[in-house]
């Protein structure tokens, strides 16, 4: 592959920007799990692999189980293996992920209504943009598995 641009040199106050973006997120009202689930289900959908290595390795050392992270491209049909609470974030993280699909359905957003305060889904679809922000620059820039993007 072609080396491209290290956008950290060419464009650091996006860097910056993104990095603003995780800080808030690090306060944010929902789980380390939560988060982790979400980084790595966008990632899939994305095919970022950059990400997904990162993603699932932070997911395991904050507790996450192999099971889990091996099923969660089939949560769905992963009977007692999610919480009802973690399948609404999944289904956010899916729809807006593939927002040119249908976006956020109204039905995905009663649904997270029925588990989460208004500010929790904002975090949530803050939590979903972020990662998928870091998808496509880590893709475009084409960002190998060991390189540092920061």
């Amino acid at each position: 592959m072609q080396k491209r641009l290290n956008i950290k040199e060419v464009a650091p106050n996006a860097l910056k920007a993104m990095i603003g973006l995780e800080m808030y997120l690090s306060t944010a009202s929902i789980s380390k799990t939560t988060k982790e689930l979400i980084k790595i289900r966008a990632s899939q959908i994305n095919g970022c692999a950059y990400c997904i290595n990162i993603h699932t390795n932070d997911a395991i050392k904050n507790g996450e189980t192999n099971q889990r992270i091996f099923l969660l491209n089939a949560w769905r049909e992963a009977e007692g293996i999610f919480t009802e609470e973690e399948k609404v974030v999944l289904a956010i993280t899916e729809e807006v992920t593939l927002i040119h699909q249908n976006g956020l359905s109204d039905e995905t957003y009663s649904n997270a209504l029925q588990f989460f305060s208004e500010a929790q889904i904002a975090d949530i679809i803050t939590a979903v943009i972020t990662i998928n922000l870091w998808n496509r620059i880590v893709l475009t820039t084409r960002l190998q598995i060991g390189q540092s993007l920061a």
